[in-house]
């Protein structure tokens, strides 16, 4: 007797075969390009594609979705667009854009992919990690409470920074807003902090002078450099600072402390701003786009200190904006500044005077820092940024020589004086001890009666006397992290010791 055919059980058969093939279908997929230019590709036939997702061209270069309609997806090209025809095929690949991690970093200069840039030969490549990622939840994240030294004192003991911070750096073109960054990062050589450089839209020239400096001062082992310098296309522009990131987090998810350096998110929006107007985007205010804000909170909300019951680690981001003439009031600038937790503001005037670095403590802030000081830190600078500001508020009076009271008079001497101790040249760090002698000494007006010239020498020579002769009090406060009043009894002995000597 023959079987009655069931057409419901063969239909279902017949479907499940055809999902078993789908990924095979979506592989198979081909698309043409339509139209080519300045970067972009209008793309028609991958109707499976999604947002953000790599897809590869003929001619042996990828490129990423920013854009899709009924009928055709817009793909930004990364690498050298000029090869890409009309006619060319795109296939997808199935991933969103990302890039080779591992522990062989370190010491490397990459690009935007992962691609080496230097003559080290290839990455071996372990893990990918995607580009973008969404951020630690709140669930996860845990208060920042240790200290981030870049070794410059007016940073450490007014504007102190926190493992997980988010400072930007921000002032005018030329007023050493890399040489900030680039001495935190040396300031970490020896220590658990793991940098990573990301150069966005810079000259080749000046990114060697970085990786040359890096070099120089033996930071390089522990530093990944991610560069998409000027001459590359928007698009990897546009992903380099999420690259940069993503080593990051690959790091800070094996539980350790990472530095990111954003050089600088003004060319970033720039990049941002050529690829929508290309991709024929609305434009909105100065014509940026109106999500450009959006795409700097999600990169700088992924600086985090992931709490230690899930492995720790932390993710401190220093992204550098340009302004122009002082105003820190621009629309990216001030974009940038309602994100992070804080700015360090550079002033054209104060680099003009010599005054290096030429930070203006007036309208620079450090939100959540200072919660993260050590108790001697604290004590020697607490009122260091009120002092020096009101200084710089008075000081305007002594250059018409005009009379000044006698508790004004003073003021106006400890500012100068203070300026002279705060004045620092690139790549001379200070440690913890070296920063707060400086201050006590400060405080404790041994500098009243010296000339301005001569103070930088006389606070030298001081330390150099006080190193050799108190190492056991230098390694207590150190170690414990606080200057007690025996601490301070000491110190004033050492010190009027070393006077006798300096005399």
């Amino acid at each position: 007797m023959e079987e009655t055919l069931n057409i419901e059980e063969l239909l279902k058969s017949i479907e499940k075969e055809v999902r078993k093939l789908r990924f095979d279908v979506r592989i198979a997929q081909e698309g043409v390009v339509v139209d080519v230019g300045d970067g972009v590709a209008r793309v028609e036939g991958l109707p499976d594609a999604g947002y953000y997702e790599l897809l590869s061209f003929e001619e042996d270069i990828h490129g990423i979705v920013f854009g899709m309609d009924r009928r055709f997806i817009d793909v930004v090209i990364l690498g050298d667009y000029s090869l890409v025809r009309a006619g060319s095929k795109v296939g997808l690949t199935g991933r969103v854009a990302s890039l080779p991690v591992g522990e062989e970093l370190p010491g490397r200069v990459i690009d935007p992919l992962g691609s080496p840039l230097d003559d080290l030969g290839e990455i071996e490549e372990r893990l990918h990690y995607p580009l973008e990622r969404e951020a630690l939840p709140i669930i996860e994240r845990d208060f920042v409470r240790e200290p981030l030294y870049t070794g410059i004192k007016i940073i450490d003991s007014m504007l102190p920074i926190g493992r997980g911070q988010r400072e930007l750096i921000i002032g005018d073109s030329g007023t050493g807003k890399t040489s900030i960054a680039l001495d935190a990062i040396v300031n970490q050589k020896g220590g658990d902090v793991i940098c990573i450089y990301v150069a966005i839209g810079q000259k080749k020239a000046q990114i060697a002078r970085v990786i040359e400096d890096l070099q120089r001062h033996d930071s390089m082992k522990y530093t990944v450099v991610v560069a998409a310098d000027a001459d590359t296309s928007p698009a990897m522009r546009f992903l380099a600072p999420y690259s940069g990131c993503a080593v990051a987090e690959f790091f800070m998810d094996s539980g350790r402390d990472t530095l990111v350096v954003y050089d600088d998110l003004t060319k970033h929006a720039n990049a941002y701003r050529g690829l929508s107007l290309l991709l024929r985007r609305t434009p909105g205010r100065e014509a940026f786009p109106g999500d450009v804000f959006y795409i700097h909170s999600r990169l700088l909300e992924r600086a985090a200190r992931r709490h230690d019951s899930i492995g720790g680690g932390s993710i401190t981001a220093l992204p550098i904006a340009e302004i122009y003439a002082g105003r820190i009031s621009g629309y990216i600038s001030t974009n940038l500044i309602s994100i992070t937790d804080g700015q360090i503001v550079l002033d054209r005037g104060l680099f003009n005077k010599g005054v290096l670095p030429p930070i203006d403590v007036r309208r620079s802030v450090s939100r959540i820092g200072g919660k993260t000081q050590v108790a001697a830190m604290r004590k020697v600078a607490e009122k260091l940024k009120l002092d020096y500001a009101q200084f710089l508020e008075v000081e305007i009076f002594t250059r018409f020589g005009a009379r000044v009271e006698e508790k004004t008079a003073k003021l106006i001497s400890r500012g100068q004086r203070l300026r002279e101790v705060l004045k620092q040249p690139r790549y001379s760090s200070l440690g913890l001890f070296e920063q707060v002698l400086s201050f006590f000494i400060l405080n404790e007006g041994y500098l009243d009666n010296i000339a301005l010239e001569k103070v930088h020498g006389y606070i030298q020579e001081l330390l150099k006397e006080i190193k050799r002769e108190g190492r056991r009090l230098i390694e207590d406060i150190q170690t414990s992290g606080d200057l007690t009043e025996s601490h301070q009894i000491e110190l004033r002995s050492l010190i009027e010791k070393a006077l006798e000597r300096v005399h």
